[in-house]
């Protein structure tokens, strides 16, 4: 009874997370908006909203629950949403929300003040209104589009373009959100939709003018009317005023090689096992992650580094890229793994890795760092010590490890019965060679060649050429040829599914420079450099002998 009670007391001290979010940023005073709590589990109690009067009037409330069942893991979020109105301009704060012994966090939110936009408007009862911030960006920065459409007349469908823009990248952020406003005393619905643009080129682009066909409903009709009537609605065309953006180039004080703008950025790196007692054979994983505000995930560069030491391999995974977009705009993540393998005790020292970008916010060149990482080598663990970690990667590793142990199991010691019986058998062996050779030797030697190792070794040569001179079109023929005789496959696609990640990546770029107007920039060095390396690796794996070790699985 005393284990039951503990274990159900520990489990009502675990606090519920609850996180606000507001449906937009900044808002103006005199118009509503929404916001969000969002419970991961029940909390102590209902929640206190009473905080909130000091500073926002709270226009209507709603709640919801939700529960969900994955790979039998039960979770249950409760949300509850407010639609709240400021009741003066400023940074305000909102305040943390007790759900009895459970809290939220704060969230500061800007209130601009009322009247403060300029409205183009030719019909006050329909209008548009766009901005772009900033206005003077920095050419592949992000600038933030933002298209707000005002009616204070019911519709009852409504049809608008899409903000064009030629050498720029356009991204919708997140869902419209709605709400109300005043603008002269007079109520207003709004419907606000945020885009991220990202332009291409520097010099002045002009986002074109929107157009808007609304059907409204004529004045003076009922709202609903019975099933055979009709409501009575004029079609209504309302156009937008035309964002000039003057593109800045990149700046002279940026002298990194790769042009990366963002609002944020941070680099972070992780290890599965202790940097300071790896072991000879056994592979440890280093995780990589860049994360940026501002940017999308194309512009994010690759952080591993090959390293100038021999006697430690590594084998990078395929990164994890994802990209986020809410209504504060993009936010790109890029995750990269890579497993080590010393294959000699020693202190070895991984470089430091050092990302240049470009601050938008403060207009300053920032340097994102990881210092530089001592590894420390033991010698091979026995086989009982060896363990197949969680972040193994690849058959390359596996085979790694199948050296170390079967080095290990040479050097065990042996007892003197099998000392004389393996010389009696070499005895044998040596006796049974001395007569067939002494047989054979009559005999005119005859030279046997293997047609599928000859025909290989052919496309290996083709391929090597194509590489040199560059030729992406010469380089694919070969590598399908290769790949059909050897894994009976018939396409750049399949063959890298055969491959480990280096030169998967190596094959599927290839793929993308045939199709794309940048073949004649392909460099073969790396695509052979990788198909080497694969090669070798292939030919050590084959050489090794089965054992009872469990596979390495790539993360």
């Amino acid at each position: 009874m005393l284990i039951v009670f503990s274990l159900f007391a520990a489990f009502k001290a675990q606090a519920a997370n609850i996180d606000v979010t507001v449906d937009r940023s900044p808002v103006g005073l005199n118009e509503s908006f929404q916001i969000t709590f969002i419970a991961d589990e029940t909390p102590d109690d209902q929640p206190d909203f009473a905080p909130l009067e000091k500073d926002f009037e709270i226009l209507g409330r709603s709640q919801s629950s939700s529960t969900s069942i994955i790979n039998g893991q039960y979770s249950k979020t409760q949300q509850w949403k407010l639609s709240v109105m400021a009741k003066h301009a400023g940074e305000l704060t909102i305040p943390a929300i007790a759900f009895g012994k459970d809290r939220s966090n704060e969230v500061s939110l800007m209130v601009t003040e009322a009247g403060s936009r300029e409205i183009q408007a030719v019909d006050d009862e329909l209008f548009l209104e766009v901005e772009a911030t900033p206005e003077n960006p920095y050419v592949q920065s992000q600038v933030l589009y933002t298209l707000r459409f005002y009616r204070r007349v019911s519709i009852t469908q409504a049809r608008l373009s899409e903000p064009e823009l030629d050498n720029a990248v356009i991204e919708k952020l997140g869902e419209d959100s709605n709400y109300t406003t005043q603008i002269g005393g007079i109520g207003y619905q709004v419907t606000e939709r945020k885009y991220a643009i990202f332009p291409q080129q520097s010099g002045t682009l002009t986002i074109a003018p929107l157009q808007l066909d609304a059907e409204v409903i004529t004045v003076g009709q009922p709202r609903f009317n019975g099933f055979f009537n009709r409501q009575n609605s004029q079609l209504k065309r309302i156009t937008s005023k035309a964002v000039t953006l003057n593109v800045k180039p990149i700046p002279e004080t940026f002298a990194g090689g790769h042009w990366l703008a963002a609002e944020g950025l941070s680099l972070s790196q992780e290890w599965s096992g202790d940097i300071a007692r790896m072991r000879v054979g056994e592979p440890l994983t280093r995780t990589l992650r860049i994360a940026a505000i501002g940017t999308t995930v194309g512009q994010l560069p690759e952080i591993h580094r090959t390293l100038p030491v021999d006697e430690v391999k590594t084998y990078p995974d395929q990164p994890v890229l994802n990209e986020n977009k809410g209504a504060e705009g993009v936010k790109a993540l890029r995750e990269e793994k890579i497993a080590f393998i010393p294959s000699k005790a020693g202190r070895y020292t991984l470089p430091a890795i050092e990302i240049p970008w470009f601050n938008t916010r403060s207009g300053q060149v920032e340097i994102a760092k990881i210092p530089e990482v001592n590894l420390i080598t033991e010698g091979a663990a026995t086989p009982t010590e060896i363990e197949m970690p969680h972040a193994a990667t690849g058959d390359e590793v596996k085979n790694q490890v199948q050296t170390a142990t079967k080095r290990e199991e040479v050097v065990a010691p042996q007892e003197d019965y099998w000392r004389w019986a393996a010389l009696f058998f070499a005895v044998g062996w040596l006796t049974t060679g001395l007569y067939f050779g002494l047989r054979r030797s009559a005999k005119p030697e005859e030279k046997t060649q293997d047609p599928i190792k000859e025909s290989l070794s052919g496309y290996v040569k083709s391929l090597k050429k194509a590489c040199a001179e560059n030729d992406p079109q010469a380089a694919k023929n070969a590598l399908v040829a290769w790949g059909r005789e050897k894994y009976k496959v018939a396409s750049l696609g399949a063959l890298a599914d055969h491959c480990e990640a280096r030169l998967r990546d190596e094959i599927m770029y290839l793929n993308a420079c045939l199709y794309s107007a940048d073949r004649e920039d392909w460099q073969g060095k790396k695509l052979f450099q990788a198909f080497s390396e694969h090669k070798a690796r292939e030919q050590f794996g084959d050489k090794s002998v089965d054992n009872e070790l469990e596979p390495l699985y790539r993360l």
